[in-house]
């Protein structure tokens, strides 16, 4: 399980980010008199904080990790623990704190080789599309390598140290290049980023190109084009797999996906509280840059 040293490191940056995060909350609280705040046991930095544990966590749903592993052994770190019907409730007001939370102290910095890629997010099965609600306006269908999905697109940019450096949610029918045109994706980003075959877009090289930011894809099969890529740049393509490992872990290790929403603002809850997870984890999947000396390599095709 976690050690005790990874639940205090967690706890404290939690809690220094509430306490600002509280500061202007209140102060919109005091210029808004008839917005009312029940006052809860348990402090918000602790909700967030067992959140970001329970994606941490073997377990697969919150309610058992809640019931059976906080109540029962975590009582010396969280002594004012509420019912779980009580922290349902408290889970609902940690969504906006916590995605500003990892928009802050998540994301990293840019190194100059960058990967951008996209998963799918499935909230139903596709059988129970037509008789879903909960998403009904914002989720979409959208297809993939291995067929059709009903719900979003996560996409993200990772550095080669396998740190997430920005991140977008989308309707699963947005094409995977839109993100790169948008400027909030991007303002991080600098020098080459890597993608796949989805990414090629002469205007879209064009435009990255013109903000310092080189985007690199290899060819598609029926491309008339022969062109020449360095030797580094086609290495590194190759080391591309490292944002498919990122999701591989975000969707098996913690609980990226599942069909149990019941709400948005738990969707996004259990999102963020993912990101937030794989942000603290000590060894995330990463590459050595051994660069060697500039040669021209023809792509296969």
């Amino acid at each position: 399980m976690i050690s005790d040293i990874k639940i205090i490191e967690i706890f404290c940056k939690v809690d220094d980010f509430i306490q600002k995060y509280s500061t202007t909350i209140e102060k919109y609280i005091l210029a808004h008199p008839k917005k009312r705040k029940r006052k809860s046991k348990l402090s918000l930095s602790e909700v967030i904080t067992i959140l970001i544990l329970f994606q941490l966590s073997d377990y697969k749903t919150f309610k058992h990790f809640y019931i059976s592993h906080v109540n029962q052994y975590m009582q010396d770190y969280f002594s004012d623990l509420v019912s779980y019907n009580r922290m349902v409730e408290l889970v609902s007001s940690a969504m906006m704190p916590m995605v500003i939370f990892f928009q802050h102290h998540g994301l990293r910095n840019a190194t100059g080789i960058s990967f951008v890629d996209s998963t799918p997010i499935r909230v139903t099965h596709n059988r129970r599309i037509h008789s879903h609600k909960i998403f009904k306006g914002l989720a979409a269908r959208g297809h993939t390598s291995v067929g059709w999905f009903y719900g979003f697109k996560l996409h993200i940019v990772t550095n080669d140290k396998g740190e997430i450096l920005t991140f977008m949610l989308t309707p699963g029918n947005v094409d995977d290049r839109k993100p790169l045109k948008n400027e909030a994706f991007t303002r991080k980003i600098f020098g080459k980023i890597f993608g796949d075959k989805g990414y090629i877009s002469k205007e879209l090289f064009i435009s990255l190109f013109e903000k310092g930011i080189h985007l690199i894809t290899k060819l598609r099969k029926n491309s008339k084009e022969k062109t020449l890529t360095p030797l580094d740049d086609a290495i590194m393509l190759r080391k591309r797999a490292i944002i498919e490992t990122i999701f591989d872990q975000l969707k098996n290790i913690f609980q990226i996906e599942h069909s149990r929403h019941r709400s948005v603002r738990n969707f996004i809850t259990n999102l963020a509280s993912a990101l937030l997870a794989y942000s603290f984890i000590d060894k995330k999947p990463s590459i050595k840059r051994n660069f060697v000396d500039t040669k021209q390599l023809i792509l296969p095709l």
